[in-house]
């Protein structure tokens, strides 16, 4: 490492379903028994769709990363970016691709390697994270930024935070959601328990991807279904705005691994989509997208997928934060003040929508069907009521860091959070820090002293 350096620096791609984003972290280099210290120095949001839309132009997902690495070369100083760590995780959009074309997703890898090598960096690979990771790197970031894994105490030393309970994680992103979070008791199911140790302390987690149930595929889901209701071209959609039209083709809606088409239609038909702008015809839409009854086999989210009840605070953060954050509903808003919300937002005519939202009109049309999605994932799929509501945030950044999966991983894979406790002091020595306590101790009585006598 560079000697005079006082900083390090790291790069994490968040290549996305819809979109890649690139996280730039700086840290002391004295950090190895720190924490609590690394900070997002800048992101850059890469132009253009998600890596696993280049199926077809593997190149053109390479050339797409370059002005946010050439961005990073402008903050990285240059006696240190052949030491700084880069990595590229990919999430729901490349697992999909790679179910659908394994050779697809190999080329677009081997592309994307090729343009980061093309810096001076020191390039660790670019990976698919598999849904749990993507879950539990995301719980290890809002953890770690709210300081509930390890505080530095006023006796000045590293400690684990006394009854401080550690906060889930819920996350959404386009082609899937992520549940995680320390249940109350042992996980029973070996697919969704995660364990990690930190700071010399254990956590055992819960943890659990649904893939297809992202906001852009969940919605393609709905669109399908609506479609193959209908058996016409015309399709009337009750969460789209009463007097929003959309055409769209049978290959367009049926281009994924989460819908699959009907035998009869054609390829190249078009389809006519009117909104309707119908809440409770939209919630009975949403509903058919789950299967919420568990069975047999105990506790349950949805599809048969075993899940613990959910205990303690949560951090909502990516998809839930931006929808909520549209709708102005981020501010702890009771369930009953959301559900109105929503409501009266999907009652609203397409035309008084663009007129009151004009620099919103490419996710516009989709906000009450993602709103009402949200709140039937959160409260019939994840079992959330009203009385735990209120212990869900919704955040899109903690200590001025972006929330997901990026810093966490990061952590893990630079070793920059150690299984075993912090032993050292930092700072003062004690000595000193008593001397210094006692001699304020002593002015302030001597100040009051002398006050009284006058």
């Amino acid at each position: 490492p560079c000697p005079l350096c006082l900083s390090q620096y790291g790069l994490v791609f968040d290549a996305g379903s819809t979109h890649t984003s690139l996280y730039i972290y700086r840290w002391p280099v004295d950090k190895e028994n720190g924490t609590g210290i690394v900070s997002q120095v800048a992101t850059c949001a890469v132009s253009g769709p998600g890596i696993s839309s280049y199926g077809d132009d593997p190149p053109g997902a390479g050339t797409s990363l370059k002005p946010c690495l050439d961005k990073a070369m402008e903050i990285v100083p240059a006696e240190q970016q052949r030491e700084t760590p880069v990595y590229l995780g990919a999430t729901a959009g490349m697992r999909l691709l790679r179910k659908q074309n394994s050779t697809k997703a190999e080329q677009i890898f081997a592309e994307v390697a090729k343009a980061i090598r093309e810096y001076p960096v020191d390039f660790r690979g670019a990976r698919i994270l598999t849904g749990t990771e993507e879950g539990s790197f995301g719980w290890i970031t809002v953890n770690y930024l709210l300081e509930t894994l390890i505080k530095y105490s006023f006796a000045e030393k590293w400690e684990h935070p006394q009854d401080t309970e550690v906060l889930g994680a819920l996350d959404l992103g386009g082609a899937s959601t992520q549940i995680t979070f320390q249940p109350g008791a042992p996980v029973e199911d070996g697919n969704s328990s995660v364990f990690f140790r930190l700071y010399g302390t254990n956590y055992s987690l819960y943890s659990h991807s649904y893939l297809c149930y992202g906001r852009t595929q969940a919605l393609k889901m709905l669109l399908a279904a609506l479609h193959q209701d209908s058996q016409t071209a015309e399709i009337s959609h009750p969460c789209y705005p009463r007097g929003y039209q959309e055409n769209v083709t049978v290959a367009e809606l049926y281009d994924s691994p989460c819908v699959r088409a009907p035998s009869t239609a054609s390829p190249a038909l078009v389809l006519t989509v009117t909104g309707t702008g119908d809440p409770a015809g939209c919630s009975t839409a949403v509903q058919k997208l789950f299967n919420f009854s568990c069975g047999a086999q105990g506790p349950c989210g949805f599809n048969g997928v075993y899940q613990p009840p959910v205990r303690g605070q949560f951090f909502a953060f990516a998809g839930f934060y931006y929808t909520f954050s549209f709708l102005n509903l981020t501010n702890q808003a009771s369930l009953n003040y959301v559900n109105t919300t929503i409501l009266a937002f999907c009652r609203r005519n397409w035309t008084e929508l663009e007129q009151t939202f004009p620099q919103e009109m490419r996710y516009l049309h989709t906000y009450c069907s993602v709103g009402i999605y949200i709140l039937t994932l959160l409260l019939d799929g994840y079992k959330f009521n009203e009385h735990t509501w209120s212990n869900i945030h919704f955040r899109r950044q903690a200590a001025n860091t972006d929330i997901g999966w990026t810093l966490g991983f990061m952590l893990n894979f630079t070793n920059m959070i150690p299984a075993e406790a912090l032993e050292q002091v930092k700072g003062q020595q004690p000595g000193l820090w008593a001397g210094a306590v006692s001699f304020i101790v002593l002015a302030t009585v001597t100040g009051l002293l002398a006050t009284f006598l006058l």
